[in-house]
C-alpha cells in the first residue's frame, strides 16, 4: 500500500529516464545523511521509465547507464543525482535548520564593529528578516555567508575577527579546566610555580561570550583573563 507520501524520484542519463517510488520523508533522510540505506526508502523494488503507467525500464538499459543491475546501487544514484521531489513541509524544515546554521557561524564569527562586542543570534535573525535575506535551502551553509553578509550589513555592522586572549587558571581548577581551555584553540601554554595554568587562546570573536560563561563557572569566577592584541 502506498504511503500518503509517496513520490516519484527520477533521473534521466542519455536520454533515458528512470524512475522509483519513494516514501518523500525517507528519501530526504537518505539524501540528508540521515540513514544510510538507499532501499530504505524505496516502495517498490522496481526501476519504471514512466512510473505512473507502471512502464518498468529494460535491464539492459539499467545495465548501460548504471553499469549495474544491482537495485541499490540503482536507488542511490537516483536518489543522489537524479530529481526527488519535497513536499512544502520538508522545504520549510530545510529552509530553517539551514536559516539556524547560517546564523550560527555569524554569531560565532562576528563582532559589531561599533562596540567590539559579540552580535547575539536573535539580534542576527532578526536583523535578516528586517533585511529580507532569503536563504537558499539546497545550497551549503557556509557558501551562502558572503551574500548573507552582505545584505545583513545594511542593517547591521559585522566585522569578522579572531579574538586572542591570555588565560590564568588557579592551580585548584587547572586540570579540569584544561579541556575547556583545549577548545578554543591554545596558541601557547605555560605551568607556573604556584601551579596554576596560563595560556594563549585565539578564536573566532563572536565566542567571547560564550568561552567567559563557561571558563567563570568552570573556576567558580577565579579566572583571570586578559584581551591581547592580534
Amino acid at each position: 500500500m502506498a504511503s500518503s507520501k509517496q513520490v516519484i524520484a527520477k533521473y534521466e542519463r542519455d536520454g533515458y529516464t528512470f524512475e522509483i517510488f519513494v516514501d518523500a520523508d525517507l528519501a530526504h533522510d537518505y539524501i540528508t545523511g540521515k540513514i544510510t540505506d538507499p532501499l530504505k526508502p524505496l516502495e517498490v523494488d522496481e526501476i519504471f521509465k514512466d512510473a505512473k503507467k507502471g512502464e518498468r525500464q529494460s535491464s539492459d538499459k539499467i545495465k548501460k547507464v548504471f553499469g549495474t543491475e544491482d537495485l541499490a546501487k540503482v536507488v542511490e544514484t537516483i536518489l543522489k543525482k537524479g530529481n526527488v521531489p519535497m513536499t512544502t513541509e520538508q522545504k520549510s524544515k530545510m529552509m530553517e535548520e539551514k536559516r539556524k546554521q547560517i546564523i550560527e557561524i555569524i554569531a560565532r564569527n562576528s563582532i559589531d564593529p561599533r562596540t567590539n562586542a559579540p552580535n547575539p543570534p536573535l539580534r542576527i535573525e532578526n536583523a535578516m528578516h528586517e533585511a529580507k535575506v532569503s536563504i537558499d535551502p539546497f545550497r551549503n551553509a557556509n557558501e551562502q555567508i558572503d551574500d548573507v553578509v552582505k545584505k545583513l550589513s545594511v542593517v547591521l555592522p559585522l566585522k569578522f575577527t579572531t579574538a586572542k586572549i591570555s588565560v590564568t587558571v588557579p592551580a585548584e581548577f587547572a586540570n579540569r579546566c584544561y579541556g575547556i581551555l583545549k577548545q578554543y584553540g591554545i596558541k601557547s601554554e605555560q605551568w607556573l610555580s604556584n601551579g596554576s595554568l596560563q595560556v594563549v587562546l585565539e578564536f573566532p570573536a563572536g565566542m567571547q561570550s560564550e568561552f567567559f560563561d563557561r571558563i567563570n563557572k568552570a573556576t567558580q569566577g577565579k579566572v583571570e583573563t586578559k584581551l591581547l592584541d592580534k
